[in-house]
C-alpha cells in the first residue's frame, strides 16, 4: 500500500512476498499509479527497505536505495515501533481492508492478475468516494492538492537491480554468479561495486562505471573485453605464464607440468591465472612434497583443475600413492626367507 500525505489518495496491490523484487516492482507500479514523484517516501522498516534500522540513521537496502536514487526521492523510514511516524499509512491499512479486502472475502482467485484487477477495481470506487466531513473525494483532493506537487517521471521506470560488493583478481576479471567479467587491468585487486540487472552487469569504481557486460549463465566461464587487457600486460608486473611456470619449477617438474596444462586449456592464458595462483599457494598449506605427489596424480587422472588438487591433498591421496608405489617394490632382507623356499 501507498498513500499520498495531502490528499489520502491510495494505491494498493497483492504481491506474492515481501522480498526485494516485490517491494521495488510495487514502487515502480505506485509511482505510475499517481503519473508523478513525492519528494519523500516514509516506508516501514522490513528487511527489503531498511538493512539496518537507527533511530538516527537508518541503513538502506542498496537496491531501495538505487531505485530511491532513480526516482529522484528521499527516503526516511519510520522509526522502530513509532506507528504514528506514518499515521496516514495505518489509517489508510484499515480503510482498505474494511473496503477493499472485506469486499473480497467471498470470492476466490486464480491468479494473481485476477486478483489485482479486482482490487484496482474497488480502489477505484474509494478513491472516488466523498469524504463524510471534509469536502470532496480522495481524487479530487489529490488533483487539487498533490498532483501539482509530484514531480515528473523518469524517462524509462526502474529496473530491478541487486549490488554485490567485489574485488578484481590478478586476471582483472571479477566473479559474479560463477561467471567472470573484465574490467580494466589498471584496477586489479581494487575493490568494487557491482551492479546487477536481469540482462546486465555494471561495475563501479568509487561511482564511476567502469564496465559494462551482458549477464552470462554460463558458470565457469569469462566474458572478456580485449580493452581491459593490459599491453603485453607491462602494468600487472611479472604476471605472466612464463612466471607461473617458472614458480612451479620450483615445487617439482610435475607441477610445472601440471601449470603448463592450465594455462593451455584457456583461451586466454589470464582467464587461468586464478586457478594456476590456486594450485601454488596449496605448498603453503602442505608442503612442496605433497603438492609435487598431488600434481602427478592429477596428471595421471587427466584433472587438471584446482578442485581436483585440492581434493587430492585434502583426503590424502597423494600419500596413499606414495605408499602403494613404495609395497609394490620387493623387499630384501636376511631374515626374509623370500618365495622361493615355499616351492
Amino acid at each position: 500500500m501507498a498513500v499520498l500525505g495531502a490528499s489520502s489518495y491510495t494505491f494498493a496491490e497483492a504481491t506474492w512476498t515481501q522480498t526485494l523484487p516485490d517491494w521495488t516492482a510495487s514502487h515502480v507500479r505506485a509511482f505510475a499509479f499517481f503519473d508523478g514523484c513525492p519528494e519523500l517516501i516514509v516506508p516501514d522498516n522490513l528487511r527489503s527497505a531498511v538493512h539496518r534500522a537507527h533511530r538516527y540513521e537508518p541503513d538502506l537496502n542498496p537496491t531501495y536505495h538505487d531505485l530511491a536514487r532513480h526516482y529522484g526521492v528521499a527516503v526516511l523510514p519510520a522509526r522502530v515501533r513509532r506507528p504514528r511516524d506514518k499515521a496516514k499509512t495505518e489509517v489508510a491499512v484499515q480503510i482498505v481492508e474494511r473496503w477493499v479486502l472485506a469486499a473480497l472475502r467471498h470470492r476466490s482467485f486464480f491468479s494473481l492478475a485476477g486478483l489485482n484487477a479486482a482490487i484496482a477495481e474497488l480502489l477505484e470506487r474509494l478513491n472516488a468516494r466523498p469524504f463524510r466531513k471534509l469536502p470532496g473525494s480522495r481524487r479530487s483532493q489529490f488533483e487539487q492538492l498533490d498532483r501539482p506537487a509530484l514531480r515528473p517521471l523518469p524517462d524509462t521506470p526502474y529496473v530491478f537491480a541487486e549490488w554485490k560488493t567485489v574485488r578484481v583478481h590478478i586476471d582483472y576479471h571479477v566473479e559474479v554468479d560463477r561467471h567472470y567479467y573484465s574490467v580494466p587491468h589498471a584496477l586489479v585487486r581494487r575493490q568494487l561495486d557491482v551492479r546487477l540487472t536481469a540482462r546486465t552487469v555494471e561495475c563501479f569504481h568509487r561511482g564511476r562505471r567502469v564496465a559494462s557486460h551482458v549477464r552470462s549463465s554460463r558458470r565457469g566461464r569469462h566474458t572478456t573485453v580485449a580493452e581491459h587487457m593490459p599491453e603485453k600486460h607491462r602494468r600487472m608486473g611479472d604476471w605472466t605464464p612464463e612466471r607461473f611456470v617458472r614458480w612451479a619449477e620450483k615445487v617439482g617438474p610435475a607441477t610445472a607440468a601440471l601449470i603448463a596444462v592450465v594455462l593451455e586449456r584457456r583461451r586466454h592464458p589470464q582467464q587461468a591465472y586464478r586457478s594456476c595462483l590456486g594450485i601454488l599457494r596449496l605448498a603453503e598449506c602442505y608442503g612442496d612434497t605433497r603438492l609435487e605427489a598431488a600434481a602427478e596424480r592429477a596428471l595421471a587422472i587427466g584433472s587438471s583443475s584446482y578442485r581436483s588438487v585440492e581434493s587430492i591433498l585434502r583426503h590424502r591421496l597423494d600419500e596413499t600413492c606414495a605408499r602403494l608405489a613404495d609395497a609394490a617394490e620387493p623387499v630384501r632382507h636376511d631374515n626374509i626367507r623370500g618365495s622361493l623356499y615355499y616351492r
